[in-house]
């Protein structure tokens, strides 16, 4: 394993508790994940703050608008040197087009390398019940599929994805697509707000690229050693 894959979600109200966080979990993990809830707060200014860390950064913000809105959008976020950012597959062909086009041109312009703009299928806190409300009548892991399809063959290099989706794709999908896995969670561990969840050893065996950890790690009595159990758990025949 050439690079750590544990991304660390930084979801908290301010940029104060981001940057404590992240000098605890720096040297145990390989990036950061900065969402709504904390650039709301903290803006540009946070994303450079946890940046110099020197570790990679997920910009989370799912991005879903009409086409020429998220491009601009990417291309601000292209702008921060991200190495991750989100949009919603369900805004169709041209929205995803708008994107990966706006991230590429954007980055050759800086001479920088692209950020890898991952497309959000169904979130990972929805269940079957949850998306037929929506108005989804397929299964959760047909419409996954669908979605993720439509996006890589209009240019997205990623996707994230429940670790239970991970077979499906990895078998559908080329294998230089990128799966950004949230949802792990150890047997031990509570689901919280996450429904389709697996072990971490189990979804790095079954072809995640990266994996968001969140209370697993920062409820810990002891984050750091946490996250380094769990990573060392990577490297090891058992979960």
């Amino acid at each position: 394993m050439d690079t750590n894959p544990i991304l660390i979600p930084l979801d908290v109200p301010t940029s104060e508790k981001a940057i404590e966080i992240a000098k605890v979990l720096s040297p145990h993990v390989g990036g950061f994940k900065v969402g709504l809830e904390l650039f709301t707060h903290g803006g540009k200014e946070v994303v450079q703050d946890i940046k110099q860390f020197g570790k990679e950064l997920f910009l989370d913000l799912k991005f879903h608008d009409i086409p020429n809105t998220v491009a601009k959008a990417v291309a601000n976020a292209t702008r921060l040197n991200v190495d991750w950012l989100t949009i919603h597959c369900s805004g169709g062909p041209e929205m995803v087009k708008a994107a990966e086009n706006a991230a590429q041109e954007t980055a050759a312009t800086l001479g920088i390398k692209a950020p890898v703009v991952l497309g959000v299928t169904v979130l990972t806190s929805m269940n079957q019940d949850q998306l037929t409300a929506t108005g989804v009548k397929d299964a959760v892991e047909d419409q996954v599929a669908r979605l993720a399809e439509m996006a890589v063959s209009n240019g997205l290099r990623g996707l994230v994805c429940s670790p239970l989706e991970l077979p499906r794709l990895r078998s559908i999908l080329p294998d230089s697509i990128h799966l950004v896995t949230p949802g792990i969670r150890a047997k031990s561990d509570a689901m919280g707000d996450q429904k389709r969840t697996l072990g971490p050893k189990e979804a790095m065996d079954a072809g995640a690229s990266r994996l968001v950890i969140g209370r697993p790690i920062t409820a810990a009595p002891n984050a750091a050693l946490a996250a380094q159990n769990i990573y060392e758990s990577l490297l090891s025949n058992g979960e």
